[in-house]
């Protein structure tokens, strides 16, 4: 049975003055990762077990899925795409998130029941501040890509979907082919964000997409984004850091706390990451340790997210050797 809780700032019917909105992200950025020839290993019966146990410890949010070509993801097939959404059943109060890069991807995120009329998933948008690692991600421009996600937002909310919108590498962008390092400014952070918000998406994640900002910097961050908002837009966006160590990702959003920031993606195990930058995100069983420690509610069981971490360890990461391609990842 789900367990889901009242999140927010102040909440006075859960009696709790902080607590944050934790996202895990397992399934859709391991499972994009997965090469064909671990298939058998990775099914789809096995993915629904896992958010079955994420749902179960009391997370009520998952990014799950995401409608990019089999080419690219062989895990994101039709056929595994239908059998997990079928699997798990509509979303109701939970709230699951497949992503779409494109049209064509939003195309099938409706053929394949995905949208309000079905399963009811939120969509999820997404590109780069950094011209040169939208490009390398997406295969198209910033201008390009907003005016392709103006229309995929505009149809997704007539129809009363759902949308979760991403901004990747907002914290710097170190370019592997010039070596250049590259940081949007607080401004365009803010111009990206009020475009998503403006056309009716739900959140706004920020993504530091290789792991490159220290605390002071992400903090600095926050700061300028939420020192534009009210209270309302500001309990709105997230933080998705990928990490070079577990250790500085946590730290990182420790910093983010700080800065005002209430919702958090992280992974079992800190495994996943888009290969255009850093390699995972950060642990969940350590994020989880972190508010406890700072005395912050997470409505999640700790002990089962542990056992949860142990099996996928056991049954997944130590069978899988993830590919290294270029993904459409946030």
């Amino acid at each position: 049975m789900n367990k889901c809780v009242c999140i927010g700032l102040r909440s006075r019917d859960c009696g709790i003055v902080e607590r944050v909105s934790l996202t895990d992200v397992t399934l859709r950025e391991f499972g994009q990762n997965v090469p064909s020839s671990y298939l058998s290993v990775f099914t789809p019966e096995i993915r629904i077990e896992i958010a079955r146990n994420l749902i179960h410890a009391g997370f009520c949010r998952l990014e799950l899925l995401s409608c990019v070509h089999p080419g690219v993801a062989p895990a994101m097939s039709q056929e595994d795409i239908q059998e997990i959404a079928a699997g798990l059943g509509r979303a109701g109060n939970l709230e699951f998130v497949t992503l779409v890069p494109n049209k064509e991807g939003y195309r099938n995120f409706l053929r394949w029941g995905l949208g309000p009329d079905g399963y009811d998933h939120t969509v999820g948008v997404f590109f780069s501040a950094v011209e040169a690692h939208n490009r390398l991600n997406l295969g198209r421009s910033i201008r390009e890509t907003m005016k392709e996600y103006e229309e995929i937002i505009q149809d997704a909310v007539a129809r009363k979907a759902k949308v979760a919108g991403y901004v990747s590498a907002a914290f710097g962008y170190l370019d592997p082919k010039s070596g250049q390092s590259i940081r949007p400014s607080p401004e365009l952070l803010n111009r990206f964000i009020d475009f998503y918000f403006d056309l009716g998406a739900g959140t706004v994640t920020l993504s530091d997409l290789q792991g490159v900002a220290e605390e002071q910097e992400t903090a600095e961050v926050f700061q300028a984004v939420i020192g534009k908002r009210n209270r309302s837009q500001a309990e709105r966006i997230g933080y998705h850091p990928h990490h070079v160590s577990a250790e500085k990702a946590l730290a990182n959003s420790s910093a983010a706390y700080d800065a005002g920031i209430r919702r958090f993606d992280a992974s079992l195990g800190g495994t996943g990451g888009c290969v255009t930058g850093a390699p995972g995100n950060q642990p969940m069983d350590l994020l989880l340790r972190l508010f406890e420690q700072r005395e912050v509610g997470t409505g999640i069981d700790e002990q089962a997210v542990s056992v949860l971490t142990g099996f996928v360890q056991s049954r997944l990461y130590s069978k899988i050797s993830l590919a290294r391609h270029p993904l459409r990842d946030p």
